[in-house]
């Protein structure tokens, strides 16, 4: 909430957010510092309106608004109430996906914001797994750095970022994954594999193999640069496969 001056009067307001939100502020203060951990139970209806001393809908509003953040989750029944979430990574990047997807879709987000995004995350995570990857990381990279151009186009996108998800998870660094698998995702649902030659995809199998080699063998310069480069090389070929976007309505003129 900022301050602003009130017309004509010269006195400062901070204006009051509804009730909801002022009860959801406090109760998901707690959930992120740890002070209700994940699973507990939260008082019910009833007992937070007396705590909070606002009206039962406004607790449920409030409850409503934290179950939608996936903060809590709400079962019915005798042994049912609101609990403290207790998320796995697969499901947060599902939900960070879905959020991604709607910001490109309603123009809010490109491709190209995306691209940007993988140029700053992913030769540094090369480098990383070039240090840390085990060999059972090392494995599933090499699995993964295989030939697309002669499958179909859902199955040949699907390879291709498994590549680049597993270059990620063999850092060992769980919030890397987290931040780059919405974005592969979004990108894969905005992009039309058809549209570029089998020649082209050669080459990306070709990208993805030295990446590898770089990795495996330790080197953790070439493995930074050559990511980076063929992060740069994807730039055109995606602006060729993307799928536009119809503009959105624009609202009546008076």
């Amino acid at each position: 909430m900022t301050d602003a001056p009130a017309p004509g009067s010269g006195l400062r307001v901070r204006r009051v957010r509804a009730a909801y939100r002022q009860v959801a502020d406090q109760l998901r203060e707690q959930i992120l510092t740890g002070t209700l951990p994940s699973g507990t139970r939260l008082p019910s209806e009833a007992e937070l309106t007396g705590l909070f001393g606002v009206s039962r809908s406004t607790v449920r509003e409030a409850l409503r608004l934290l179950a939608s953040q996936h903060l809590i989750d709400t079962t019915r029944g005798v042994t049912g109430g609101s609990f403290v979430s207790n998320p796995d990574a697969d499901s947060i990047a599902d939900n960070l996906g879905g959020t991604l997807g709607l910001l490109v879709n309603t123009r809010s987000m490109t491709v190209s914001d995306l691209l940007e995004a993988r140029l700053i995350l992913e030769p540094s995570a090369a480098r990383l797994a070039t240090e840390r990857a085990d060999a059972e990381a090392l494995d599933m990279l090499r699995a993964t750095a295989a030939s697309t151009s002669t499958l179909e186009p859902d199955r040949g996108f699907v390879v291709h970022w498994d590549f680049h998800t597993t270059l990620v998870s063999a850092t060992g660094n769980p919030l890397l994954q987290l931040m780059c698998r919405p974005i592969n995702e979004v990108l894969h649902s905005r992009l039309d594999r058809d549209r570029i030659s089998r020649a082209e995809w050669e080459r990306v199998d070709r990208d993805h193999v030295d990446i590898y080699e770089a990795v495996t063998s330790g080197d953790a310069e070439a493995a930074e640069r050559l990511t980076r480069e063929h992060l740069h090389s994807l730039r055109p070929l995606y602006e060729q496969m993307e799928v536009r976007q119809p503009a959105p309505p624009r609202p009546p003129s008076d």
